[in-house]
Protein backbone atom coordinates (compact mmCIF):
# COMPACT_ATOMS: atom_id res chain seq x y z
CA UNK A 1 0.00 0.00 0.00
CA UNK A 2 1.82 3.57 -0.84
CA UNK A 3 1.84 5.63 1.72
CA UNK A 4 3.73 8.99 2.01
CA UNK A 5 5.34 11.27 4.90
CA UNK A 6 6.68 14.40 5.27
CA UNK A 7 10.18 14.09 6.52
CA UNK A 8 12.31 17.04 7.95
CA UNK A 9 15.10 18.21 5.96
CA UNK A 10 17.49 17.22 8.01
CA UNK A 11 15.66 14.02 8.60
CA UNK A 12 15.57 13.16 4.77
CA UNK A 13 19.48 14.31 4.72
CA UNK A 14 20.09 11.90 6.94
CA UNK A 15 18.19 9.05 5.42
CA UNK A 16 19.54 9.76 2.27
CA UNK A 17 23.07 9.26 3.49
CA UNK A 18 22.64 6.42 5.31
CA UNK A 19 20.95 4.53 1.79
CA UNK A 20 23.78 6.18 -0.20
CA UNK A 21 26.53 4.69 2.41
CA UNK A 22 25.32 1.60 2.88
CA UNK A 23 23.20 0.88 -1.07
CA UNK A 24 20.31 0.01 0.34
CA UNK A 25 17.15 2.11 -0.62
CA UNK A 26 15.26 5.00 1.56
CA UNK A 27 12.54 2.57 1.23
CA UNK A 28 14.54 -0.19 2.90
CA UNK A 29 14.85 1.88 5.81
CA UNK A 30 11.61 3.27 6.03
CA UNK A 31 9.85 0.27 6.43
CA UNK A 32 12.69 -1.42 8.72
CA UNK A 33 11.57 2.18 10.76
CA UNK A 34 7.93 1.19 10.81
CA UNK A 35 8.45 -1.97 11.65
CA UNK A 36 10.22 -2.01 14.67
CA UNK A 37 8.98 1.37 15.79
CA UNK A 38 5.39 -0.04 15.43
CA UNK A 39 6.53 -3.27 17.64
CA UNK A 40 7.38 -0.83 19.94
CA UNK A 41 4.11 1.28 19.70
CA UNK A 42 2.31 -1.87 20.70
CA UNK A 43 4.23 -3.17 23.50
CA UNK A 44 3.80 0.79 24.57
CA UNK A 45 -0.22 0.79 24.30
CA UNK A 46 -0.72 -3.13 25.54
CA UNK A 47 1.19 -1.57 28.97
CA UNK A 48 -0.90 1.36 29.16
CA UNK A 49 -3.84 -0.56 28.98
CA UNK A 50 -3.05 -3.01 31.48
CA UNK A 51 -1.76 -0.69 34.14
CA UNK A 52 -5.42 1.49 33.55
CA UNK A 53 -6.91 -2.19 34.38
CA UNK A 54 -4.80 -2.30 37.49
CA UNK A 55 -5.55 1.19 38.66
CA UNK A 56 -9.25 0.26 38.24
CA UNK A 57 -8.76 -2.68 40.20
CA UNK A 58 -9.21 -4.81 36.95
CA UNK A 59 -6.59 -6.66 36.64
CA UNK A 60 -4.77 -9.19 38.83
CA UNK A 61 -1.56 -8.69 40.52
CA UNK A 62 0.92 -10.95 42.48
CA UNK A 63 4.06 -10.18 44.54
CA UNK A 64 7.37 -11.43 43.34
CA UNK A 65 7.12 -14.05 46.33
CA UNK A 66 3.59 -15.07 44.77
CA UNK A 67 5.33 -14.93 41.05
CA UNK A 68 8.65 -17.11 42.37
CA UNK A 69 6.31 -19.49 44.31
CA UNK A 70 4.64 -20.37 41.16
CA UNK A 71 7.67 -21.00 39.37
CA UNK A 72 8.93 -23.79 42.23
CA UNK A 73 5.95 -26.25 41.12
Amino acid sequence: MPTSIRLSQETETRLNTLAQRTGRTKAYYLRELVERGLEDLEDYYLAVEVMERIRRGEEDVLTSEEAWRGLDD
